[in-house]
């Protein structure tokens, strides 16, 4: 069994893969060897019996490591990469698209852009550049509104400290508390973001949380995702490692309840949980009317749903009565079946709601799978938008565990139909819903990867603005009139 200094005294049980001390040969023995995994030096349990998988699960350990191995080589030429690619789309950007650049350039007038602006857009926020509120389309009462500015706060969420505090002061007309990058101490860095605003237009006052979800170019973000370690904490349930980590976990505490300022942690930024909790506290008393939501794509609503469930651990009760609910786009699976059960419990305890949103074929809410191997599963109530927008409220999303070759050909033609479908809305609905280049291109990946485009941000801002039910018979009227039906 693998000794490790971090204190795991907070859970009863876990399992922590450590793919830095895996070798070529570590690999391969993973799925030949008779040895417990417990035995080995890059997995870390408690109990050597614990770790006696069979192969099915051995292939979802040897497949996480290797992904993580993978990334941490990559990652200085993975992000080197992307901000050569992020460079570029901004260089489009500030001289007026591509042709007037090579214009510019000819000339010598060609304008560099400046990393550290407003106008600096990341490669999520070059998927989608709308930056204004929309709800002229969006009827449903406080839900809808709560859900839609949600989101566009969680897409503003990928980007710079800049871009958020002119987004949230000059185009939405709100307060900008600040914008925040936070330690995660498995990793060494601050590999966590959020921010926080007061929406002071609505009565009760809305302080809104949004986490940033996985930045495309960044190995950190991706191995926390990838990373299937677990901690089973008594009274929870089992709760994804990479993800705990990303949100605060202590290396050498666990989770107490709150931390002391000492030599070792004073040089750096504060764990999100703590410092965002102590926050919503100061801003929270000032207005007992007040009320508060946590919102992310992709692993921002990973870390958005596990925020209210370190505050249930801790029994901050004042706060989840505060909490009017939790907004996950996107949303990977965070926990097992009892820790599905404690959630359920606490969200229903202190009158939380909790609204997932997924749209069509996102493949990322579907994962990691919900079967006997991975044995994660979803809760809450799933607002599901098929391709045309329209609204369904289930359970669980369809197709939950992403049967990817069963439904190879129907996934295929919806993406064939999203694509054409981005000619068509700038007609039924306006030039706001245009989609650039780059979303078109990502499109037509699409055709050979269903599913990984349905992830971007811009079809959950439209399911947001055009998805209300009251509208739903509406917009397939005006595709019929086009003469086009998707399947």
């Amino acid at each position: 069994m693998a000794n490790n200094s971090c204190n795991k005294s907070f859970c009863s049980n876990y399992m922590l893969l450590k793919p830095e001390e895996c070798s070529v040969l570590d690999l391969a023995k993973i799925l030949f060897s008779h040895k417990s995994l417990g035995e080995k030096e890059f997995v870390d349990c408690p109990n050597e019996e614990m770790i006696k998988e069979p192969l099915s699960r051995r292939w979802v350990i040897f497949l996480s490591i290797l992904v993580q191995k993978i990334l941490l080589a990559i990652a200085k030429p993975l992000a080197g990469f992307g901000n050569g690619i992020e460079y570029w789309l901004n260089l489009q950007n500030v001289n007026g698209g591509f042709f007037r650049l090579l214009f510019k350039s000819l000339i010598c007038k060609a304008v560099s852009p400046d990393k550290e602006s407003a106008a600096y857009l990341s490669f999520i926020g070059n998927l989608d550049k709308r930056v204004e509120l929309d709800f002229s389309k969006n009827v449903g009462g406080r839900r809808r509104y709560d859900e839609a500015i949600s989101m566009m706060a969680a897409k503003a969420a990928y980007e710079n400290k800049a871009y958020v505090e002119t987004t949230v002061k000059d185009h939405w007309k709100m307060d900008l508390v600040g914008s925040f990058d936070f330690w995660n101490e498995y990793q060494q860095k601050a590999t966590t973001q959020a921010f926080v605003l007061q929406d002071k237009n609505v009565d009760p006052e809305l302080i809104v949380v949004a986490f940033r979800g996985t930045e495309f170019f960044n190995s950190d973000d991706w191995i926390s995702d990838f990373n299937l370690s677990w901690y089973d904490i008594p009274g929870m349930g089992k709760v994804h490692a990479g993800f705990v980590q990303a949100l605060g976990l202590q290396k050498s505490l666990g989770w107490p309840k709150n931390i002391v300022q000492t030599d070792d942690n004073i040089n750096h930024p504060p764990p999100a949980y703590y410092f965002l909790r102590k926050l919503l506290k100061q801003l929270l008393e000032k207005n007992e009317k007040a009320r508060f939501v946590v919102t992310g794509h992709s692993l921002g609503g990973a870390l958005a749903i596990l925020f209210p469930a370190i505050l249930a651990f801790h029994e901050e009760f004042w706060l989840l009565k505060r909490l009017g609910g939790v907004y996950t786009f996107g949303q990977p699976r965070v926990g097992d079946e009892n820790f599905i059960e404690y959630m359920k419990e606490q969200l229903t305890k202190h009158e939380v709601p909790y609204y997932r949103v997924v749209y069509s074929n996102d493949m990322v809410p579907r994962m990691p799978y919900d079967n006997s191997t991975f044995m994660f599963k979803h809760f809450g109530t799933c607002i599901y938008y098929n391709s045309l927008y329209r609204e369904k409220i289930l359970v669980e999303e369809p197709d939950k565990n992403d049967s990817f070759l069963l439904l190879f050909i129907p996934k295929m033609l919806n993406a064939a139909w999203e694509l054409i479908r981005s000619c068509i809305l700038p007609c039924v609905h306006g030039r706001k819903y245009q989609e650039g280049g780059l979303l078109l291109f990502m499109r037509v990946v699409g055709l050979l990867l269903p599913g990984m485009p349905a992830h971007c941000p811009q079809d959950y801002v439209n399911s947001t603005r055009l998805g209300s039910s009251d509208h739903s018979t509406e917009d397939v009227a005006k595709y019929q009139k086009i003469g086009i039906v998707p399947a």
